[in-house]
């Protein structure tokens, strides 16, 4: 198969999901059973896509690599990555993925109400250390390190266990996360981030990531992401602004150091090769892009990660 029928592809299965499109507030049902919800998700599945709720999030990738987007942060994941989203905050995680693939049980969620944990704070007054973390994660956090590990790991055990025990895993869960130093955290959307998400909006963000996603080492048109949800390029740019608090040049560039990054982490490919890779198409002006974005030029960023 070729470069140019895996991207045709990757668009008629686009265009096969507008004739289904939703609004993306996704509602989280209850479980009688325990105080949150815990899930498993496959990918591709209707539940992962672009979506928010009210309910606050901690979200755990067991298998596959990819790009997440989170508010207007723009990112790379692989196994293993573990956040917290917080009350309302839009996020997706889309994955690489082979023509047909599936990706079984590929993240496992815990989702439960903020009113929760205020009502059970004022009867157990120990719980109210986990308040300044649920109000930091308005921005999304991603967690690393040996934090990371130990939250997947009571992840885990929270979906193998029911009653009291996985109460216990619960909070042994919060207490990780409230005790997560600075320097294995990342906060991810800006402070000012506060989406419009609005049902066109909505639409408009459920669908085109999948194009950039499936697209930004090659050639990414506006006008393209404008058809495929039925717009012209001045009413997509308005609602794609809305939905993200970016442009979508800017959503495109991020990605695409987004993944520049991951290559200078984890491979010796040069740096002109990785330029053009991820769809630059001038050194200079992608040399120029990664000091703004990273704060180091490609070379010292390479050299600080693989110290």
């Amino acid at each position: 198969m070729t470069s140019v029928d895996t991207a045709d592809g990757a668009t008629a299965r686009l265009a096969q999901r507008l004739l289904g499109m939703r609004a993306n507030r996704e509602v989280i049902p209850p479980d009688p059973s325990h105080s949150v919800r815990w899930t498993e998700h496959d990918y591709p599945s209707p539940l992962a896509r672009w979506n928010y709720h009210p309910e606050y999030e901690i979200h755990v990738i067991r298998k596959g690599t990819g790009k997440f987007i989170v508010g207007d942060h723009i990112g790379t994941f692989e196994a293993g990555h573990v956040s917290l989203m917080g009350s309302g905050l839009p996020h997706d995680w889309v994955s690489d993925l082979e023509p047909g693939e599936v990706l079984k049980n590929r993240d496992a969620v815990i989702q439960f109400d903020g009113k929760w944990i205020q009502q059970a704070a004022s009867i157990v007054p120990e719980l109210a250390e986990i308040k300044p973390l649920l109000e930091q994660s308005a921005r999304g956090i991603e967690f690393l390190g040996q934090s990371a590990e130990a939250a997947a790991a009571s992840i885990e055990a929270m979906g193998a266990s029911a009653g009291l025990e996985r109460l216990h895993h619960l909070l042994e869960l919060f207490a990780i996360l409230v005790r997560t130093p600075q320097e294995e955290r990342r906060y991810l959307a800006e402070d000012w981030f506060r989406p419009q998400l609005d049902g066109q909006a909505a639409a408009v963000v459920d669908i085109v990531p999948e194009y950039v996603f499936s697209h930004h080492a090659g050639t990414v048109k506006m006008s393209e992401a404008a058809a495929l949800v039925g717009m012209s390029e001045p009413t997509f740019s308005k609602y794609f602004k809305r939905s993200t608090g970016q442009n979508f040049s800017d959503l495109v560039r991020k990605l695409r150091l987004a993944h520049a990054r991951r290559l200078l982490e984890r491979s010796d490919k040069p740096i002109s090769d990785i330029c053009y890779e991820v769809g630059f198409s001038n050194l200079s002006n992608f040399n120029r892009h990664f000091l703004n974005d990273a704060g180091k030029t490609p070379r010292h960023y390479r050299q600080r990660v693989q110290k």
